[in-house]
């Protein structure tokens, strides 16, 4: 996802942006332990400091304090009089702890230029490890801005900078409280403190904005980021390429269904690293199967059409040369169906055929056999591995199963609806038997069902009722 990526970026930016910091709080520590605090070694110290803070745009500047709080050397033009900072958290935490690591401080605004800055600090011992001082860098909270601002987020995307006790360092866009604020009742700060990453769907406790947000924790320091797009911007543009797509797909059912057979073209997506394009590409995916599916279905019967037919026999001819198999074949006729149209009209001959149809398939026990209308009241059964016996006992099966429904057909002899039926099967040979002779047989075999007297199922080798 897009939050995500950010998220990652944003935290590196974060870590990076620190470590530079940290690595020249590192190296005054040296440099004091090396020299001392005397004044020709704090003037080194402070062209060091002037030099560093000119080669990092994020700092603001750097600081030292001995162990009351009183600046010793830093990298202003010069250092104030009588300024103390023994007042403030960073320097209250170093004096009460033990340990050197970097410490971020909450933001505060600088006492030397009045801006919001990020404190990071690290502790300074005297030789016996007794507290010295904190050597402090302070970083421009707008330097994260500025870069957050490189951020393509929409008109109400958020980019936030937390540190891992829930204050917040700087949000994108920046709002009058947002410097300082507590997050430890938001999502967002829940989410980083059980993982030390992911995404989730939220409603903003800053602005009320429902957002898309994608999280990750620092590497190296105790801060996360997130980077959050608001779900309506999203599922505008979603819907936006909906609505394309669908109505594309419209004008070509319409176009096919004019001609008589669809053309199916395959639509190659621009591929980007969004996910709004990935999910338009994967609905018209799931819209050209639809498609696909329909091109090979009886739209009346929802059986198979022709086109399915002739391909499926295609397909299981070959297969059972292969095999050396049978194949069967049960053709079905709709007994006085003329008849029944005149006396009943279409609308009511339509859905005799589709309670006709659906008889049918509910005796298709295997998944590879295929039912399929041949063509106006004509069904067909393909059979893949069933001999003439088997195939007659399905073929009596579907007979009985429509006589049995009893649908009312005064221009019948029965006074009910009956088929008519013919089966034929066939272990074919390469080169020497072809598909349609099969149909042909089946054909032949339904011919003399209706000769000799309808409602019956009839074989090239059983042309009596079966």
């Amino acid at each position: 996802m897009s939050t995500t990526n950010m998220a990652r970026a944003i935290a590196q930016h974060a870590d990076d942006t620190i470590k530079a910091a940290d690595t020249a709080l590192l190296g005054i520590d040296e440099q004091i332990q090396a020299d001392g605090t005397e004044p020709a070694a704090l003037e080194r110290l402070h062209n060091l400091l002037v030099r560093k803070t000119a080669e990092l745009p994020q700092l603001k500047g750097l600081f030292v304090y001995d162990e009351n709080g009183n600046w010793l050397v830093n990298s202003l033009p010069s250092t104030p009089a009588n300024i103390n900072n023994a007042d403030r958290d960073y320097f209250i935490y170093h004096r009460t702890h033990q340990d050197k690591n970097a410490y971020i401080g909450s933001p505060i605004r600088s006492r030397s230029s009045g801006i919001w800055i990020m404190t990071l600090s690290r502790r300074l011992n005297h030789a016996d490890g007794s507290f010295a001082g904190v050597a402090l860098a302070t970083i421009d909270i707008d330097y994260f801005n500025r870069f957050y601002d490189s951020f393509n987020i929409g008109q109400a995307g958020a980019i936030v900078l937390v540190s891992n006790n829930g204050t917040m360092l700087t949000r994108r866009p920046l709002l009058p409280d947002s410097i300082g604020k507590n997050m430890q009742s938001t999502t967002v700060f829940k989410e980083s403190a059980s993982h030390a990453s992911g995404t989730f769907t939220v409603k903003s406790a800053q602005d009320g904005v429902k957002r898309l947000n994608g999280f990750r924790r620092l590497d190296k320091y105790p801060l996360f980021v997130s980077a959050a797009v608001s779900e309506d911007e999203v599922l505008a543009d979603w819907l936006t390429d909906t609505y394309l797509h669908s109505a594309g797909v419209g004008l070509l059912v319409i176009a096919l269904g004019a001609i008589g057979f669809y053309l199916i073209g395959q639509m190659k997506l621009r591929l980007n690293a969004e996910a709004e394009v990935i999910r338009a590409r994967d609905a018209m995916i799931v819209l050209n199967k639809t498609l696909e599916r329909l091109s090979l279905q009886d739209a009346l019967t929802e059986l198979a059409n022709r086109r399915n037919f002739d391909i499926t026999l295609e397909e299981e001819f070959s297969r059972a040369i292969r095999n050396a198999s049978s194949l069967a074949l049960i053709m079905i006729d709709v007994d006085h169906f003329k008849q029944y149209n005149d006396l009943y009209g279409h609308a009511a001959g339509d859905e005799c055929l589709r309670k006709i149809s659906q008889a049918v398939k509910s005796c298709q026990n295997r998944a590879g056999d295929l039912t399929a209308r041949y063509g106006g009241e004509e069904l067909a059964v393909i059979l893949p591995t069933t001999d003439v016996e088997g195939a007659l006992l399905i073929a009596e099966r579907i007979r009985t199963a429509i006589h049995s429904l009893g649908i009312s057909h005064a221009g019948n002899e029965a006074g009910i609806v009956t088929v008519s039926a013919g089966v034929e099967a066939i272990i074919p040979v390469r080169d020497l038997n072809k598909p349609v002779e099969l149909i042909e047989a089946a054909d032949n075999a339904l011919y003399a069902a209706k000769k000799s007297g309808r409602d019956r199922v009839c074989s090239n080798f059983n042309m009596v009722d079966v």
